[in-house]
């Protein structure tokens, strides 16, 4: 009986924890943000560039050919080891070399290898190109902010600085920070680029070294002081992007429409 009555006390106790882990989670849910990130995202963010679909395919396409390379190889060897055990009686083979094996194992991989660059390499280079762009924006980078300048194209000679909400900031700062959909995602004034533009990013940094990163549009860009950097977009489509510098927990908003 007093078994009965300790499991028992242990599932109530049990029960109750799972109810208020279950309650904290109701109260600190948050919402997917447009153009991501997604809550329990386990993909890449929603393409809104052709690079960043390309990008995603080649993704899916690695993943592939690494999914059927993984069943093959331990696939065959769970088999060879189950198969040909001791206890069942096998014998090892007794043997030296085999050319025709050897040839195999080098020109398979090779012709891997080869069908994994070529795609690998196209979109490598696409994501480099600059060329012909539209719109032409310096992105430099600070401690906790950037600086915008429109050099080139529409908007030309508009520049400003985009720095971390000042209410994000109280909550980082509070500790205990409230459920929020964007929370240390949101800046004062977000950057805006016109749908169907090529926009050329130039990047530099005036402290350390900070990256420019935009998700959606499939590109990043480190900003380094004393150099020059750039990289290219062309959103096909309205959304709203987040860009990240992982250098000093900064966020800017690049995004295809005005927010």
């Amino acid at each position: 009986m007093k078994t009965i009555k300790s499991l028992r006390a242990t599932l109530a106790r049990l029960a109750v924890v799972a109810g208020a882990t279950l309650a904290t989670q109701a109260a600190l849910a948050v919402n997917s943000l447009p153009g991501g990130p997604a809550v329990n995202q386990l993909d890449l963010h929603t393409p809104v560039t052709k690079i960043a679909a390309e990008q995603q395919w080649l993704h899916y396409f690695m993943l592939a050919i690494c999914t059927v390379i993984f069943i093959g190889v331990f696939g065959v060897m769970f088999y060879s080891v189950f198969k040909h055990r001791k206890s069942r009686g096998a014998k090892a083979a007794n043997f030296h070399e085999s050319t025709t094996v050897e040839i195999i194992w080098t020109i398979v991989p090779l012709l891997i290898v080869v069908a994994m660059a070529l795609p690998a390499t196209k979109v490598v280079v696409a994501m480099k190109d600059t060329s012909a762009a539209d719109l032409t924006i310096k992105a430099t980078g600070y401690q906790w902010k950037w600086g915008y300048d429109y050099l080139k194209g529409e908007g030309e000679g508009i520049g400003f600085l985009s720095t971390l909400d000042v209410t994000h900031r109280e909550m980082s700062n509070s500790g205990k920070p409230p459920a929020t959909d964007d929370y240390l995602l949101k800046v004062d004034n977000p950057l805006v680029v016109p749908v169907d533009t090529k926009v050329r990013i130039i990047t530099t940094a005036n402290d350390v070294i900070h990256a420019w990163m935009v998700p959606a549009f499939g590109v990043k860009q480190d900003a380094i002081p004393g150099f020059v950097r750039d990289t290219g977009s062309a959103p096909r489509r309205p959304a709203t992007s987040t860009a990240s510098a992982p250098s000093c927990a900064a966020r800017s908003t690049p995004t295809c429409r005005s927010t």
